[in-house]
């Protein structure tokens, strides 16, 4: 298929920094609105949680609606100054909720209630200190190969972001017995593990005890569905683009939470479509596994690379 236009990506929980969008708020009239309608949305102040030295910003109830309000700022800001529209749109797993809101499937005030619910229940389903995540690193991973290694393990594959790199998540004691197993396994390259700073398993089997709960939140945003527009959204779960049928959609997220994000599916779904990808966050873990793909990825994280950008093209 022919390509056709631009298309932005959206980071995930891990990103959020302090003082992330204050840029925005400060200088952009659009952007500032985001963050006053999510505080009124929230019942709390969400711009002083991003731009203020808050702990509570690393837990997964507060950053994950700070990471949307953030990106939807910034989106909303460049368009304001620069006519910035993108035809389609991804996001890694949290990532997602602001694609869907950027490409007008759902709006922002109920996205906004239901990914607090998202944090919530993700914070409860394991108790704190009893799961981890880790990136294994290498080069060419077999998939597969891990997963059949570790398939005695409480052990999932919880994002395939790149050829190089692969999350796993599940029992704390666990991963570190996978490394070991791992690093006997793969002896023909250097592996690295990197633990991941995030509080609970997500994306694993240990998911699976709130799917319930988040189904039903989930289910209060199909009457205000645009199903149409999400032809143009990357779905983690199955890892080309959503489809129009609102149940569909709903289902996907539902089983996003549990399943593993398919990232490097999403990015050759969108750089099929799209001549420029640009990222759009507080950080830019993005931009590097397009590189993997051999596509640039022009990552956007203040006011002032916006600026280089956009001014000098």
């Amino acid at each position: 298929m022919e390509k056709q236009s631009v298309a932005v990506v959206f980071p995930g929980q891990g990103s959020q920094r302090p003082g992330m969008g204050k840029d925005f708020y400060d200088n952009i009239p659009e952007s500032r609105n985001i963050y006053q309608e999510a505080s009124d949305v929230l019942g709390w102040d969400v711009a002083a949680m991003c731009f203020k030295d808050d702990e509570r910003l690393n837990l997964t109830e507060y950053a994950q609606p700070c990471i949307l309000t953030t990106e939807i700022a910034m989106l909303r800001g460049l368009h304001s100054l620069y006519g910035f529209s993108p035809t389609f749109f991804g996001g890694h797993s949290l990532g997602e909720y602001t694609a869907l809101v950027a490409a007008d499937v759902l709006p922002l005030s109920e996205t906004l209630r239901v990914v607090q619910v998202r944090g919530n229940l993700m914070q409860e389903a394991v108790p704190v200190g009893v799961g981890s995540m880790a990136a294994v690193i290498s080069h060419d991973i077999d998939v597969e190969m891990i997963r059949n290694t570790l398939t005695d393990l409480p052990i999932d594959v919880a994002n395939i972001n790149s050829a190089n790199q692969v999350v796993i998540s599940g029992v704390l004691s666990a991963v570190h017995k996978a490394e070991k197993l791992l690093k006997d396994v793969i002896k023909n390259h250097i592996i690295r593990f990197v633990h991941l700073n995030v509080s609970a398993p997500f994306h694993s089997r240990f998911m699976n005890a709130i799917k319930e709960a988040f189904e039903e939140a989930l289910r209060a945003l199909v009457k205000v569905l645009t199903p149409g527009r999400a032809k143009r959204v990357t779905s983690n779960f199955t890892g080309g683009f959503h489809s129009n049928n609102p149940d569909e959609i709903v289902n996907n997220l539902v089983l996003q939470l549990s399943n593993t994000v398919k990232w490097r599916d999403n990015m050759y779904a969108l750089s099929s479509k799209a001549d420029e990808i640009y990222e759009i966050g507080p950080s830019r873990p993005l931009r590097g596994f397009f590189k993997t793909i051999n596509v640039t990825c022009l990552p956007i994280t203040t006011l002032s690379s916006a600026n280089r950008i956009f001014e000098n093209a």
